[in-house]
């Protein structure tokens, strides 16, 4: 099994969720997080105030997978969160030593 973390701009999160729903991924933990990367944050002007905004509002997605449906994965996320501009984002994949569902006790891919 995989974990795949993906980093993308908030307003894809929508058209990620859809894209993975239709390759048959219904389990995703979103966070919102702040950071930045290359972008390196950008200057905002508020009330006449010029200020420096470090880090960039982001959504986090984890997904965990089975290892057969990680490179559709990784490929769809690709599609679904580009613009084709800095700061699109990053995909981190980890192994998944163990998964467990807590209601059943069901554990390994069953528990996806």
């Amino acid at each position: 099994m995989k974990m795949v973390t993906a980093i993308i701009k908030p307003f894809k999160l929508d058209d990620v969720r859809e894209a993975l729903s239709e390759i048959g991924v219904n389990g995703v933990t979103v966070t919102e997080v702040k950071g930045f990367g290359r972008q390196k944050g950008h200057t905002e002007l508020y009330r006449g105030a010029e200020y420096v905004v470090d880090f960039l509002p982001k959504v986090k997605l984890e997904i965990a997978i089975k290892a057969e449906l990680l490179d559709r994965v990784i490929e769809v996320i690709r599609e679904a969160a580009n613009t084709g501009k800095i700061g699109d984002g990053k995909i981190f994949v980890s192994s998944l030593e163990e998964t467990i569902r807590i209601r059943t006790g069901e554990s390994g891919p069953e528990a996806v």
